[in-house]
């Protein structure tokens, strides 16, 4: 492989690490928020305790998924500069505020308030501890703003002028609400909800079956069942409406996703096949006749555009084609278990109201198996958005062979093998305190710092 090649794969393992983090921690510190209201409103002792012992658990998941987070991805705005330099000397006049404006606003902001968030349990009021933990949210979702809107305008680029072969804002209300952005980011948003929900149900569901839950992990699981069957029809509907898009202004994209290799009018929707790229077809293809049309047009008779029409300039299509049914078999899998866990919810409702789970072990079995099923949609999802972006690092306007770094091979390779070691590492390591956390569940016990009276050694004063 050469370095464009090396490079490619070098960043996308570093994307692809990163993005698991902030996947959790955007909808998780909401979830916390929402704990800690119902902290607040609970009305008998027992109550508060228990919803106390939710958030306890979950804040400590999200501290850790929060630092994993901030560290891989300084890691990869590093590679900008040694890998990608010509991106950042073609476009940097665009991508260096939309970054900086998530350091000004997000970074900022959850700096701020983190800490009271995480120690100051004890040393303010609840309601203090309550704004910290919004604030954090806040945060968390401005960063995700600021990235997406940037992600999202080297998708579909709008708003600039081009001034001796660099690109400088002419409109940045137009560069930050490009034509994408409401798309992604209501997707990014939802994916985020569907990811943290599954995450809170399947660790509950894991501490159920290994017999070390407290009142918290009854109120967490039915809250994780809840929030995922509300939010996955809203995700297919999102879906819907962000392929649309794609339709417009990326049509070679979606030409691969669907393996439409010639332009054709009332297009069958292939379920599955083989991407045969060289012979330009799709081999051992099942196929409804028109559903694509249908989907992705909303008409029938609609004409799709074909691989045919972009010749040079159509990504590779299996990573793409592949990427699109793990993402939506994903999303059909949550649909089916959590609609199918919020029915039992209400069905043996009388059991969830008591700390008395209402699913079987081979439920909670199912549930727990489900933990990081938000990951697999993610990563899958992240394949289609950025594979299906090339051979373009901004859509139809740098190609990606041109801003690469004229390193050796073998340097870039060292450094690839290097950073899968880490991480292989990190994953194995955060998956495992996940479970620690889950079969060791501390109880919240006062943070506050000793008085005077306790910190005086036996015997008074000296």
């Amino acid at each position: 492989m050469d370095t464009l090649m090396l490079s490619r794969i070098q960043f996308a393992a570093n994307i692809s690490f990163h993005i698991l983090f902030p996947t959790i921690t955007i909808a998780l510190c909401w979830f916390l928020v929402y704990f800690r209201l119902r902290h607040r409103a609970a009305d008998t002792v027992a109550e508060k305790k228990h919803w106390e012992e939710a958030y306890y658990l979950w804040t400590k998941v999200f501290a850790l998924s929060f630092a994993m987070g901030v560290v891989s991805g300084i890691t990869m705005s590093f590679q900008f500069g040694t890998n990608w330099p010509g991106y950042m000397e073609r476009v940097g006049n665009i991508a260096g505020p939309l970054l900086g404006y998530e350091v000004l606003t997000a970074f900022f902001l959850e700096a701020t308030f983190l800490g009271i968030m995480l120690f100051g349990r004890s040393r303010v009021s609840d309601r203090v501890h309550l704004v910290a933990t919004l604030m954090v949210a806040a945060g968390t979702t401005l960063s995700a703003f600021w990235i997406l809107s940037l992600n999202s305008w080297m998708q579909t680029p709008t708003g600039f002028t081009i001034i001796d072969g660099r690109y400088h804002a002419k409109d940045w209300l137009e560069i930050i609400f490009n034509p994408s952005f409401p798309y992604r980011l209501t997707h990014k948003l939802l994916a985020s909800t569907l990811t943290a929900a599954f995450l809170i149900t399947g660790l509950s569901a894991w501490q159920l079956l290994r017999g070390t839950q407290n009142g918290g992990t009854h109120r967490a699981l039915r809250t994780g069942v809840i929030a995922a069957a509300i939010a996955i029809p809203l995700q297919i509907v999102a879906g819907d409406m962000h392929g649309l898009n794609t339709l417009e202004h990326q049509p070679a994209k979606i030409a691969a996703i669907e393996g439409i290799w010639h332009t054709e009018k009332s297009a069958p929707l292939t379920l599955f096949g083989w991407p045969n790229e060289k012979e330009g077809r799709t081999d051992y293809a099942i196929q409804v006749p028109k559903l694509a049309s249908l989907i992705l047009a909303h008409d029938l008779d609609a004409e799709l555009k074909g691989l045919n029409e972009f010749p040079d300039a159509h990504p590779p299509v299996a990573p793409v084609f592949w990427g699109f049914r793990v993402m939506v078999g994903m999303g059909m899998l949550m649909l089916a278990v959590s609609w199918w866990a919020a029915w039992t919810l209400w069905r043996r409702r009388r059991e969830a109201r008591t700390d008395a789970t209402p699913f079987s072990r081979w439920q909670l079995r199912l549930l727990a198996g489900m933990t990081f099923s938000g990951w697999v949609a993610t990563l899958a999802g992240w394949i289609v958005t950025e594979v299906g972006r090339q051979p373009f690092l901004v859509y139809g306007q740098l190609r990606t062979a041109d801003l690469v770094a004229d390193h050796p091979p073998g340097m870039v390779l060292s450094t690839l093998v290097a950073y899968l070691l880490v991480y292989v590492f990190l994953l194995t390591a955060y998956v495992l305190v996940l479970m620690y956390m889950a079969q060791h569940p501390a109880m919240p016990t006062p943070d506050a710092p000793q008085s005077a009276k306790a910190a005086m050694p036996i015997g008074g004063p000296a």
